[in-house]
């Protein structure tokens, strides 16, 4: 089987996009109305901007989630998706994909979800880390052992590799503490916030009301959620995962696995970078990716 998986936010670079909008009519008919959507030509930023530009969650999580919705859309007839799933912010290139969301309403979601997170990481200082060579169950219990600080497992990425999530107080300690464990690794990542945590419940609640207004139809096939890693095709069910997904951690590694034990064979990722296929590799060895 094929499944199509879609990444989040850190896989922005500048330039992005740009070779589809010159290259087809309907990426640049695509590109256009996303303009019109946001109210301001977000393709400048994407092609000609800097960094520092793209680096804003306001503009990073818009720019990742147009240039892999619009990479799945240009392919036309050649889209046959058996399954997909999205790293974070890519479950709702993910949705949209497999025709859960409109692409109008998913880029809608996207802005609100990340000016909602703006808003949030600005609320209160917060930060994540990457923590690498540990067990999932050591770092889970080196977070557990910090008490007086916010600090949680985030980012389930492959094994070995877990991203943790919190306040600033909370990171620095468990930095220490995990490294004391024996990771191989554990330093600080250059976000804005503590994302997939409980410092991101002021984004959750808003983003609730955007998604419950939001139409959600039958996608063309599962959609494995970050939640709980599970196939879902039930619009209810999706936005409900999806309003849980801001302040629960992304369990990507058990849904590559899942995939795989539901019959996915080849993997294929569609946006910036490919950062996704590297973990699939690290999963999931046997798997074909492209």
């Amino acid at each position: 089987m094929r499944a199509y998986v879609f990444p989040g936010q850190g896989a922005q670079f500048v330039g992005m996009g740009k070779d589809l909008y010159d290259q087809s009519p309907l990426a640049k008919e695509y590109f256009e109305k996303a303009n019109e959507i946001l109210g301001y030509r977000i393709t400048d930023l994407m092609f000609e901007g800097t960094p520092e530009d793209l680096k804003q969650t306001k503009v990073t999580q818009p720019a990742v989630f147009l240039h892999s919705v619009i990479s799945a859309l240009v392919l036309g007839d050649d889209f046959k998706p058996e399954m997909t799933a999205g790293h974070s912010l890519g479950e709702f290139s993910a949705l949209v994909a497999a025709g859960a969301l409109s692409f109008e309403d998913g880029l809608k979601l996207v802005y609100a979800r990340a000016m909602a997170m703006q808003k949030a990481c600005e609320k209160e200082p917060s930060t994540m880390a990457a923590v690498l060579g540990l067990s999932d169950e050591a770092v889970e219990e080196g977070c557990a052992e910090i008490t007086d600080a916010i600090v949680v497992p985030a980012n389930y990425n492959c094994p070995g590799q877990l991203v943790i999530s919190g306040s600033i107080e909370g990171i620095d300690r468990a930095c220490e503490l995990l490294k004391e464990k024996g990771a191989k690794r554990a330093l600080k990542l250059p976000v804005g916030g503590a994302f997939h945590s409980p410092l991101m419940q002021p984004a959750s609640e808003e983003l609730q009301a955007a998604i419950n207004a939001t139409t959600f139809s039958i996608p063309v096939c599962p959609v494995y959620q970050n939640v709980n890693a599970k196939p879902q095709t039930d619009p209810t069910q999706i936005k409900l995962n999806l309003i849980a997904q801001l302040t629960a951690p992304v369990r990507w590694t058990q849904t590559v696995k899942n995939m795989v034990a539901d019959g996915a064979v080849e993997f294929f990722e569609l946006g910036p970078g490919d950062v996704l296929k590297g973990l699939v590799k690290k999963i999931a060895p046997e798997a074909i990716t492209a």
